[in-house]
């Protein structure tokens, strides 16, 4: 942005290639930060909707269900779907609401904070974000990569 008054165009700005080439980064760094849990996940039947239901519940133990759904951004049904086998595989428990009965409040059980410690050290351990970056810098000739 050009200052009108001094005519100085020192504020950044970022090109069509630093976008594209920020946007590569950002692909291949979440391919290497979720590698590794997709493949616990993918042992158990379980996809990336379930990790981060997990992963929620997990940060917010007593979430409710409505609350969830803002978070996560999907629909009613397919919400249902994911707690339905996270409830029938024993890793996420329902508790009735005390103030209001129609709640429930979603909290995991040993079961799934198991499963939920698997999945974040997997990606706290992980360094595929950072071998992806190195790719990307390469592929397009970065000299900082």
């Amino acid at each position: 942005m050009v200052d009108a008054k001094s005519g100085d165009d020192s504020l950044l700005f970022l090109t069509d290639e630093n976008l594209r080439r920020g946007i590569e980064a950002m692909f291949f760094a979440y391919r290497g930060f979720t590698s590794d849990p997709d493949r616990i996940l993918q042992g158990l039947d379980y996809g990336r909707a379930h990790h981060r239901a997990v992963h929620f519940i997990h940060r917010a133990p007593g979430t409710t269900v409505g609350n969830l759904l803002d978070i996560l951004g999907v629909t009613k049904q397919s919400l249902n779907r994911v707690l339905r086998s996270l409830f029938e595989d024993g890793l996420v428990e329902a508790r009735v609401g005390r103030k209001d009965r129609r709640e429930r409040h979603l909290y995991l059980t040993e079961k799934g904070a198991a499963l939920e410690r698997s999945l974040s050290d997997a990606q706290r351990l992980s360094r595929g974000g950072a071998r992806g970056r190195g790719r990307v810098s390469h592929r397009f000739g970065s000299d900082d990569g």
